[in-house]
Order: structure tokens, then sequence, then C-alpha cells
């Protein structure tokens, strides 16, 4: 029988673009939504659990992982045809194409780029009257907005530079192929954690439904004393769970802590595989040493891929629903929503073990409160 649907691997650049739409791209588009798919697809997420992701149907997430095995990223864009036929032909448009492409400087013109009226006008042939050597090979009469419509119809969009960076993780094959081996064989017994921050209090851009030409309006802020918090989030593969506690800062100790939840959901003893990535403290020793000493295994992501850990396709919908359009008063507050819409995402999937993970770690924590506080431990306990 043919195994579940899963996309193929996803390259360095593959998983840094899904992962910059998802976290970048404005919220609720049909580009989020598929990266979403894609990228919890090849990360190990079942298709039932990236269905209700979405919020589509099951049928529509195979059909869009098969054509991104087929396609690659051009399946993040859906084919729309019709308009008219085309008035200039193929040699036409690839002579536009590779001169639009082409740096000016590299032609002789004193430019370090196009503007669609430079452009227009070297087609034409324009610069040749100063120098004759400017002339292009190829003759073409259009006007600006159908230079712009032709550009756009292959893909040629006027963009900034970037920089790139390739992963210098020289064991970066083989911790793909561990994260790749225990999501597809150990479903059940996978987990991932992640820091997802920093949080602070301030107004969030965000969508919201309104009367037309009367948007929604959050008050500007200059002063923010509030500070930040990190999320620290735990998701089951096998359950299909999400839970976590927002944190002060990343450190060794919230780390273990959040290990121990993860321990928890399988308190049966048995081997368990927590993907995270290589943050210095997932690392520490005594992450290590408890690690070792109760039969869990981190699977660290390689170096600058943290793209191929399943939970980040889980913070979007975080994002999305709990920060954007948001502005919270205050850390309490912005904590309190966000369980609340925790326990909102999991009502369809319930577990026992995991619900009763997050009683003992809502317990721990009021408990360390009531120590910070100065209360003794049995008070705490109490009062907790």
């Amino acid at each position: 029988m043919a195994g579940p649907v899963r996309a193929r691997r996803l390259s360095e650049d593959e998983g840094r673009r899904l992962q910059q739409i998802v976290r970048r791209g404005k919220h609720g588009t049909i580009r989020m939504r598929r990266a979403m798919m894609i990228m919890a697809s090849a990360s190990g997420t079942p298709v039932p659990a990236i269905a209700r992701l979405v919020a589509a149907d099951e049928d529509t997430v195979r059909k869009l992982i098969h054509d991104f095995n087929d396609r690659g990223l051009a399946c993040l864009d859906p084919r729309w045809a019709g308009g008219r036929p085309r008035l200039i032909s193929d040699a036409d448009i690839e002579f536009i194409v590779t001169t639009a492409t082409t740096r000016p400087k590299k032609l002789r013109l004193p430019f370090t780029r196009w503007s669609i009226r430079k452009l227009a006008a070297y087609l034409k042939g324009s610069f040749a009257k100063v120098d004759p050597a400017m002339k292009p090979g190829r003759l073409i009469v259009l006007e600006r907005e159908r230079l712009r419509q032709v550009l756009k119809a292959q893909a040629i969009t006027f963009q900034r530079t970037r920089t790139w960076k390739e992963s210098p993780d020289p064991e970066f094959e083989t911790k793909l192929n561990r994260i790749e081996h225990v999501t597809t064989d150990f479903p059940d017994r996978c987990f991932a954690f992640d820091q997802f921050g920093p949080l602070a209090i301030r107004p969030h851009h965000g969508s919201t439904w309104n009367h037309a030409k009367t948007p929604d309006r959050l008050p500007a802020t200059y002063r923010r004393t509030h500070g930040i918090r990190y999320f620290h989030g735990c998701y089951s593969l096998g359950d299909d769970q999400l839970w976590g506690i927002n944190r002060h800062r990343k450190s060794g100790a919230n780390t273990l802590a959040a290990i121990k939840s993860i321990r928890a959901a399988r308190p049966d003893g048995a081997p368990i595989y927590v993907i995270l990535d290589n943050l210095s403290a997932n690392t520490t020793p005594a992450v290590r040493k408890w690690c070792a000493a109760h039969n869990v295994e981190l699977c660290l992501t390689p170096t600058y891929a943290s793209w191929a850990n399943p939970i980040e396709a889980q913070f979007g919908p975080l994002r999305m629903f709990t920060m954007a359009a948001s502005n919270y008063p205050n850390h309490v507050v912005l904590a309190r929503d966000l369980q609340a819409h925790l326990r909102w995402r999991n009502a369809n999937a319930r577990h026992p073990d995991i619900l009763a993970a997050q009683r003992r770690e809502r317990a721990r924590i009021r408990a360390e409160k009531g120590l910070r506080w100065g209360r003794p431990r049995g008070q705490a306990a109490t009062a907790a």
C-alpha cells in the first residue's frame, strides 16, 4: 500500500523562501496558505493536521503537495488564463526579458538599474542618437504600460537586492535525514520545540472586518516599557497538539522545562524525539544530560535551516490570530489571550496526556511565581 502523501525535501533556498512567506507574508493570501501547507508537509506534519491548520479539504492539500513535488515553488501561484492575444512575438518577449535582467552598465549605459521609462526608450533605440553603440540588437516599440505588463507576465519584477547565505553545517544532510526518518517512522513519538518571538507590547498591524473606507485604527506608541517575552512552544506531531508558555528570555533552564513537559506527554519511558534548532540554550550540558537520562533524543535542525522544524508552520496562525491587529496593555493579558487561543486550537484534537502535561506545567509555573514573590513552596502550591 502506498505511504502517506508528503512533500519532498526542501532545498535551503526553498525553505528560506517558504519561511519568509509564512512569517512576513500578507495574512490570508493564497500564497501564504499554500506556503504553510508545503512547509508543514515537508517537515513531517500529516495531511489531516495540515487540513485543520489551514481550514482546507484534505484532497486540496494532497493536490498541492503533488503539484509542489512536480513544479516546486511555482505551485504557490495559481494559473489564471484569459486576456487578448499578444501583439508582440515570442522573440520580442525573450529580448525584452534578457534586456531587463541585464545591468545597464554592461550595455554601456550610465545607470545601475533600469526604470520603465529608460528601458522603453532603450528598446526604441532612443539612446542611439547619443551614441550609436547604444543601439539595441532589436528595435521594439511599445508603451510603458504594455512593457510593464510584459515584464509582469514573465515574472520579472522590480526588487531590492538581497544578501544570501548557505548553511555551513557539515552535517546538513545527516540532520535532515534524521528528522525525515523520525517524522516518517515515529510520528506518535515525535515532538517539536522552538521559541517564538520576541513578543513586544505595542500596536500590531493586521486585518479585520469593518465598514468600507473606515479601517480600524490603532494608536501609535513611542514609549515601550514592558520589555519583551518569548513563547516557548511545544508541538506533538502525532496528536496535533500545540502548547507552551511565555518566558522573559531564552535560556537552558527554560528549554529544559519545555522538554520535561514533552516527556510528560509520553510518560511511558520509551524513546521520544524532539526536533529543535541548534541555539546554544537548547544544547546546554544540563539539557543534554537530562535528555540522555530520560530517553529523549534531540534532533537538531541544520544551521540556518530552522524551516525544517515542524513547529514553524504552527507559528503562522499563532501570529495571525493572537498578535495581528492587537494592542495588548501588558504581557499578562497577552499571555492569557495566547493560552485561550491555544485551548481553542486544540479543542478538536484533545489528548489526555497532553492536557495532563499542560496542567502540570501551569502548576509548576504558578509555584515558581509564588517562590519569586517570597512565599514558601507549600503556600504557593496551596494558592495554586
